[in-house]
């Protein structure tokens, strides 16, 4: 049976990047420490609003904690703001004149290496977040165990689904610094806005009923946004079923883009020196 070009090489650059950021030990503390205090602002933040008049929201309060208490968690995954800066450098300082020589496709390595650092990440800061966000919180604190076992799997799909579409996402900013002098532009917008359509600041819900059904079918809603609702259980049953096939709509689109975009881009390329 004739395999797909080039799966193992891919495998190989995922797993070597994936043990090679998991190094990054001291690093994934400092985060998670961040990351607790972060969470317990915006709780709060939510549980002032909810006291005052719990009916006014589309979600119930244990919903809401369940949610951020996940995004924190897996917030490496889902966030536009984390930079390759290998990527970034390689097209800016010229050093993509020795990947391109290379036996295996610029895209399919660069997918594999943004990847395999953000699952490495989450990796390192999920576990303590979910212990204590699930154990050692008080009530209404503390986030609701999945409420079955298809629906955690089904937050694992959709989990994945919304690595892929981030990092799909995150090739066409890197492959944008091809016709441009500097990312710093590009980053801080693409950044903020992406992060505020996918529901990283407030979860789509939260917003005017012209503005969500708008941002619902945008790719940004196919990122963090499906799967913390999933494991919310704001979302269920077909609803679900609806955004994963969603999220595998832009993926597919995302990576063709991004495939096509990408060699344009490498026709323009010019290497100067020897």
């Amino acid at each position: 049976m004739r395999r797909l070009p080039h799966v193992k090489e891919y495998a190989a650059i995922f797993r070597m990047r994936f043990i090679n950021s998991l190094q990054y030990r001291a690093a994934a503390l400092a985060g998670v420490a961040t990351q607790f205090a972060w969470g317990f602002m915006e709780i709060l933040a939510f549980s002032a609003f909810y006291r005052a008049s719990p009916e006014a929201f589309p979600m119930e309060f244990s919903q809401t904690v369940s949610y951020i208490w996940m995004q924190q968690a897996f917030l490496a995954l889902f966030m536009m703001w984390f930079w390759e800066n290998d990527i970034a450098a390689a097209i800016a300082e010229g050093s993509i004149a020795y990947e391109m020589v290379r036996p295996v496709g610029l895209y399919g390595r660069w997918f594999c290496q943004a990847a395999a650092n953000r699952l490495a990440r989450a990796a390192l800061r999920c576990a303590p977040i979910l212990a204590v966000a699930l154990l050692a919180l008080p009530e209404p604190y503390r986030m609701a165990p999945p409420a079955s076992a298809g629906r955690l799997l089904l937050f694992l799909l959709s989990a994945l689904l919304s690595l892929g579409v981030v990092v799909a996402f995150s090739m066409l900013m890197y492959i944008s610094l091809f016709y441009t002098l500097s990312p710093l532009g590009v980053r801080l917008i693409v950044a903020t806005l992406s992060d505020f359509l996918a529901g990283a600041t407030v979860p789509l819900p939260f917003f005017p009923d012209p503005l969500r059904a708008a941002a619902e079918l945008l790719p940004f809603a196919a990122m963090q946004n499906m799967p913390l609702r999933i494991y919310s259980g704001n979302i269920a049953g077909a609803g679900a079923w609806e955004g994963i096939a969603l999220q595998i709509f832009w993926l597919a689109a995302l990576l063709l883009a991004g495939r096509l975009l990408m060699g344009r881009a490498l026709k323009r390329v010019v290497a100067q020196g020897g």
